[in-house]
């Protein structure tokens, strides 16, 4: 449970640096949202991944944990 406090700060602040970036190109005079309005489901099958690829490494620690010491 500490593991995940500690992982969410991080995805916010990957969060909040991608949307300044975004606004950043925006005022820059760079056409980024066209690109964003074709891609963003890329962004959903990523976070996928991710909970996919994390799910399954918490599910392969736990039996670990609980064997203990031998």
């Amino acid at each position: 449970m500490a593991a995940q406090k500690r992982k969410d700060p991080l995805v916010w602040g990957v969060i909040l640096i991608l949307f300044g970036a975004l606004f950043l190109l925006q005022e820059v005079n760079v056409d980024i949202w066209d690109n964003v309005a074709k891609l963003w489901p890329l962004a959903i099958i990523a976070w996928g991944v991710w909970k996919l690829y994390f799910g399954l490494k918490e599910r392969q620690e736990k039996p670990q944990e609980r064997q203990g010491p031998q």
